[in-house]
């Protein structure tokens, strides 16, 4: 394990601009169809999201998700499922066949070529989702006529009693008596009847089942004011130029050498079938002979989102015959999480770690394309991780469905929660939550609050598990640095902040010494039976420090005095002795480990106490070394923790074993998992993208210094562009070891420049 050298540079270097050309390589392309839905690609607008596959008779099928659409049970359902039949048959045995994700536009497309009755037939067909408007389009192109049809597949038909339950599906304890053993329903949905040349279906809530015996318990009932699962209505209409309906289920269009047919995806809460159909039929008619216009649009969208920054890796080793160089899979790999990413981050609801919108059925398993490992709710700690790359990328219109959920809805629902529970004004996050901010009704338990000496939930999972809170806080600090954002500083982290921090420090009490005493306390899931736990020490002294770091003109002298009194509380990073010498530690007393997570690290990232620049870091390094336990997959964030440490072989190794290791089930190359969570493991993703940007750049939140190249391979290139804070951006290329080409805007910021040689 070596350590970078870094000095500070003022470099003025050539003016260098990259295209982001290196997308077509990044392309996935197919010569032969499917069979099922193990062949599907993914393809998204940020809210409603696709896997479409082709099958050997020359059908294409997709599942559409979309972040809303959750069901009276609070589970988050795929829409529906589409199959598109034509006439010819799209491609026979013997066609050449080609089906690319062309990730510059957002667009899958087929072309084939061979022969029928008629004579030589060609046919492109293209299926995008509109980045602006929620509709699907797909469009045929033909050397000779041709008729779609498009057939509603249905899977919900009936209503049917799930036979299994995950831990944080509602009701999920059956064993209690009356109605908590009655069985949870799966409620079947509903085809579009009489709607003229349309066809169309709907699942609607019409009731809620668990969210109010939910909240009862957690003493959370008086402070709902609306059920968001109750007339929750979601679903599809389907259109097309021309076409006709042939039944309820099945729309055709005229033989013609272009057809065009359209899917208008909508979700309403609350509402009632007969608003939801007037207005998705608006949809339908407003967007009616718009398809070239939508479609350019739809197309600058994503010109403007991959201009905003790129990561290109080559290298000189010479791969042999039929071998993928290992540069070129990390790069593509971080290409097309990126692309996922986009596909879903749009929406009203935070990307799901276990699965996203993009899961597909899975065997032995009930609900179809329903079900999902752990079911509907959210972990912090999962949840996070998609969002960590946001930042470097300049993605930040994807974070916004994180901070509306964590930082506006949930923060209130918590608010409410603490001062309730413990008669604190502040703000404490439990892990585990449903998106309207309730802990698991399996967590929980089933003991109403008002009958509990111990407000807390009953399982020992997440009992104390509390760094959620300062880690969003640092979060959002991290987009005002980014954002420059004055409004958000003030309208949102600042109150967030000083909740999180009343609540630690209204919680625990000082010992003798005026020093916090954190107990009872736990550090991650992993030790249960803690004394001041490095996670949440890290985030409270990372979160006092850049708040006092704040300009006197953009907070209040009251905040100040507060941060300062807490920050003089807080006892030092706790340290462990090991062979190779001091280490940070999980906890300043620790015991009881049941996970495999290394909570000692956190002091290095998320929290970045520890890190390259730092004259500590070789107590990061040393934990890392003896930590307990090792892993380059799923939620695990060896790669980052090697990044910020700045050991670049072993980030790079662990970077490639990541980016090859995708779901043997699935043909394409970044469904991840299904490791701890689900098919396609977003945390997976994540860190893989987070790991990769941190390699190349960091940046020092208690300071103005960029880091270039703290932990990269000499033996890569690199075409890069990245954010850092302040509104700067920076990109050049890396060759031979070396930063060319170098441009920071603001020119400004050259100064602030860190180069760490390989």
């Amino acid at each position: 394990m070596s350590k970078p050298s870094c000095l500070i540079i003022g470099l003025l270097l050539a003016f260098g601009v990259l295209r982001a050309d290196y997308l077509t390589s990044c392309n996935i392309r197919w010569d032969a169809p499917g069979v099922d839905y193990h062949d599907s690609m993914p393809i998204g607008n940020g809210d409603i999201g696709l896997n479409v596959w082709t099958e050997e008779n020359g059908d294409i099928c997709f599942f559409i998700g979309k972040t809303d659409a959750w069901s009276e049970n609070g589970r988050l359902l795929k829409v529906g499922k589409i199959r598109i039949k034509t006439d010819p048959p799209l491609f026979s045995p013997g066609d050449e066949f080609e089906q690319t994700l062309d990730l510059k536009t957002a667009t899958i497309r087929m072309e084939t070529r061979g022969k029928r009755k008629g004579g030589a037939l060609s046919v492109r067909l293209e299926i995008w989702v509109d980045a602006n408007n929620p509709v699907v389009h797909v469009r045929q192109r033909s050397s000779m006529p041709m008729r779609m049809t498009a057939l509603i597949e249905p899977w919900r038909n009936e209503r049917q009693a799930l036979p299994s339950l995950e831990v944080s599906d509602l009701l999920e304890d059956r064993s209690k008596p009356g109605n908590l053993h009655q069985p949870v329903f799966v409620e079947p949905d509903q085809l579009i009847r009489n709607a003229g040349e349309y066809i169309g279906w709907y699942h609607y809530n019409d009731k809620s089942v668990g969210f109010e015996v939910t909240n009862t318990l957690q003493g959370l009932d008086d402070y709902f004011q609306s059920d968001p699962l109750l007339h929750r209505i979601f679903g599809a209409l389907v259109a097309g130029d021309g076409a006709k309906r042939l039944d309820d289920k099945t729309l055709q269009t005229g033989a013609a050498k272009t057809n065009l047919v359209s899917v208008y995806v909508l979700t309403q809460h609350p509402s009632t079938p007969e608003e939801w159909l007037k207005r998705v039929v608006d949809l339908a008619r407003t967007d009616h002979g718009m398809v070239e216009q939508r479609y350019a649009a739809h197309k600058q969208w994503w010109a403007d989102f991959w201009n905003r920054s790129w990561l290109h890796t080559s290298s000189d080793r010479v791969a042999s015959p039929g071998e993928v160089d290992d540069a070129f899979i990390v790069t593509r790999a971080y290409t097309l999480q990126r692309f996922i990413d986009a596909a879903a981050g749009r929406g009203r609801c935070p990307i799901k770690f276990n699965g996203s919108i993009f899961t597909v059925p899975a065997e032995g398993k009930p609900g179809y394309a329903d079900y999902r490992r752990w079911g509907p709710g959210y972990w912090w700690q999962n949840t996070r991780l998609p969002y960590l790359s946001m930042f470097a990328s300049g993605d930040f219109d994807l974070l916004q469905p994180f901070f509306k959920m964590y930082a506006d809805d949930i923060f209130k629902v918590s608010q409410f929660r603490t001062k309730k529970y413990f008669g604190i004004d502040g703000v404490y996050y439990p892990e585990c939550m449903y998106f309207w901010g309730s802990v698991f009704t399996a967590t929980y338990g089933w003991t109403p609050w008002e009958e509990r000496e111990d407000r807390l939930q009953e399982s020992g999972w997440h009992k104390w598990e509390w760094v959620a809170s300062p880690e969003l806080a640092f979060m959002m600090l991290d987009y005002y640095d980014y954002t420059m954002d004055r409004t958000f500083l003030a309208e949102k982290i600042i109150p967030v902040a000083n909740a999180v921090l009343k609540f630690f420090d209204g919680y625990y009490k000082t010992d003798e010494n005026g020093q916090l005493v954190m107990h009872p306390a736990m550090a991650c899931e992993t030790w249960w039976n803690c004394v001041n736990p490095m996670p949440e020490l890290a985030g409270l002294h990372a979160v006092t420090k850049r708040l006092l770091a704040l300009p006197p003109g953009l907070v209040k002298e009251k905040d100040r005095q507060f941060w300062a009194s807490l920050q003089r509380k807080l006892p030092p990073l706790p340290l462990r002795e090991t062979p190779s010498g001091k280490a940070l530690a999980p906890a300043e007393q620790f015991a009881d480990k049941r996970n495999v997570e290394n909570p000692e690290l956190y002091a290095v990232f998320p929290f970045r106490l520890i890190a390259v620049g730092n004259n500590h870091l070789q107590w990061g390094v040393n934990a890392l070394r003896h930590r307990w336990d090792k892993g380059d997959f799923g939620w695990r964030q060896d790669d980052i923790f090697m990044a910020y440490l700045g050991l670049a072989d072993s980030a790079k190794k662990n970077l490639v074993n990541r980016a090859k290791n995708f779901d043997k089930g699935s043909r394409f190359p970044a469904f991840w998992g299904p490791n701890y969570d689900w098919v396609p493991d977003q945390d997976h993703g994540g860190v893989l993208m987070k790991a990769f940007q941190s390699m190349l750049l960091q940046t020092d939140p208690y300071s103005d210094r960029i880091y270039l190249l703290p932990a990269w391979p000499k033996e890569w290139d690199c075409d890069f562009k990245l954010h850092a804070p302040y509104n700067t951006v920076v990109q050049g290329r890396v060759k031979n070891g070396h930063v060319v080409d170098l441009v920071v805007t603001p020119q400004s910021r050259m100064k602030d420049i860190v180069f760490c040689a390989p």
